[in-house]
Order: C-alpha cells, then sequence, then structure tokens
C-alpha cells in the first residue's frame, strides 16, 4: 500500500543521494582548478568544495530521525530499478568544462552523450521511488547533474568584502578542460547536517553498489552489512510501535497484574500449609 505524499510546506532538505566521485584524475584536475581560483583571490579558499566529498547530487529530501529507515528502504529498493535501467551496462559519466549557477555555485559540467538518458531516467524513478514512501524529495527545478567545486554562498561575509559574484576569469582556463571519467558504481544516502567523515566525505546511512567493479569485495560486504543493519533497525522500530499501542500496554499491565495475584495467592497457600504444619 503507496503512502499518502506529504505537502512541501516548509520543504527543507536535510538528505541527499549522492554519487561519489572517486576517480583521482578527476579529484586532483578539481584541486588545479580550485588552486588556480585561489591565486586569483585568496579570500575564496574558505568558498571552495572540502577534499573528499566531490559528489553529484542525484536527489534531496526531507527527513526527520523516525523516517531514516525509510529512506534506506527506499533506496535499497531502488537499486533493482536501477539495474533494469542499465541492463547489465556500465554507466560512464564523463566530466567536461565548468560553469556556475548565478555566479554563486562553481561546478564541473557533466558532458552532453549516450550517458544523460540513463542517468536522468535514474535520477526520475529515485525520486518516484522515495515519494511513494511519503518521503519529501526532490527539487521545483529541473535536474541538472554537476559536480559542484566551490560554493560563495556559504561565506556570506565575502559579500560585505566586495565579492559578490564569481568572476568567469577565475576559471576561463577550463572552460573546455576534460577533467576524467566517473563510472556510477555507488549511491549513498549522505546527511548534510550530521558531522562529516574523517575522509572528509558526508555521513552516509547506507550505500548501494551498482553492477560489479574489478575491486569491489568490500562494497559488497558493505552492503550486506548495510542490509543487516536496517532489517534490525526495522524489527526494533516495529517492536517499540507494538509497545505503545494501548492493547499491548493494557494487556502488559493486565498480565503483571494476574502474575502478582497469582504469586501473592501462593504465598497465601505457603503459609497456609506452613501453619498447619506447625
Amino acid at each position: 500500500m503507496k503512502k499518502k505524499k506529504k505537502k512541501y510546506k516548509d520543504y527543507q532538505p536535510n538528505y541527499f543521494l549522492s554519487i561519489p566521485i572517486t576517480n583521482k584524475e578527476i579529484t586532483k584536475g578539481i584541486k588545479i582548478l580550485q588552486n588556480a581560483v585561489i591565486q586569483q583571490d585568496k579570500r575564496l579558499a574558505k568558498a571552495m568544495t572540502g577534499d573528499g566529498s566531490f559528489h553529484v547530487t542525484l536527489l534531496v529530501m526531507q527527513l526527520n530521525d523516525d523516517e531514516v529507515n525509510i529512506g534506506i528502504d527506499a533506496l535499497l529498493e531502488l537499486k533493482p530499478f536501477i539495474e533494469e535501467i542499465l541492463q547489465g551496462k556500465h554507466l560512464t559519466l564523463p566530466f567536461q568544462g565548468v560553469d556556475t549557477f548565478g555566479n554563486q555555485v562553481g561546478f564541473v559540467k557533466l558532458a552532453e552523450g549516450e550517458h544523460m538518458n540513463p542517468l536522468l531516467e535514474i535520477a526520475e524513478v529515485a525520486k518516484r521511488t522515495f515519494q511513494e514512501k511519503g518521503i519529501l524529495a526532490g527539487e521545483s527545478r529541473s535536474f541538472k547533474p554537476h559536480l559542484t567545486f566551490m560554493k560563495l554562498y556559504k561565506v556570506p561575509w565575502l559579500r560585505k568584502m566586495g565579492v559578490k559574484k564569481i568572476d568567469p576569469k577565475f576559471y576561463e582556463k577550463f572552460i573546455s578542460h576534460r577533467f576524467g571519467d566517473e563510472m556510477l558504481h555507488r549511491i549513498d544516502l549522505c546527511s548534510m547536517l550530521k558531522k562529516k567523515q574523517s575522509n572528509g566525505y558526508y555521513h552516509c546511512e547506507s550505500s548501494i553498489v551498482i553492477g560489479q567493479r574489478p575491486i569491489g569485495i568490500q562494497d559488497l560486504i558493505n552492503e550486506a552489512l548495510q542490509r543487516e543493519r536496517m532489517v534490525l533497525k526495522s524489527k526494533v522500530k516495529q517492536i517499540k510501535e507494538l509497545l505503545l499501542q494501548p492493547e499491548t500496554q493494557a494487556k502488559i499491565r493486565r498480565e503483571l497484574f494476574e502474575g502478582r495475584s497469582i504469586n501473592n495467592s501462593n504465598q497465601e497457600n505457603d503459609v497456609d500449609f506452613n501453619a498447619t504444619l506447625t
């Protein structure tokens, strides 16, 4: 049975589906780009995306503490849909060129090509899967996959210092630069607000592995552990919900009362029996 969709009132995403960037060629190229920008204006160093957190956002959503497990369920249910879309083929994402959103967010562009249709299809089925679970997910604007390397709006004091936009001349040498290819092999459910991991990547609630990698045993182990964790958390939640039901609490109180009554009755019988012996 599908859950009713919630209304998007006061919608503030705090979780997202992430495609992590693991190709060192890409991350090295982004660091060179960031350093080139900083050399032209050192104040922009604080606006740069930190090491280890490079990713492509597939979907944003809002989850409260009680909905995180539902989000994990949705992510695990998403895997067979993605595999059906890809039909056993690898999805390679080529990154080339640089652009901005309103001169406030700098990003490396995903090049056009045959990979776009399956990626857009995956993004759409992800949104539908999470929304059908009753989760607030998605954005009003159309999905535009990109790899962020700096966010000017995250450092509001720069505006007071006269830095109001990302000057195109800062990245003009990288307009057509080819950064490299990333093969889609994993999708993570990440928190925007929880403390990041020691490697700089976001706090990850769960992951799914897509396809097979030449060296991917640890990924498969992690996925199996995540499944076990999800099942256990789901069972604990069911037990808590059962214990909170009025009829369950009434039954527990009744059985405790009956238990005390039987115990008291047995003690009285013991006293009577001992009395007859004396």
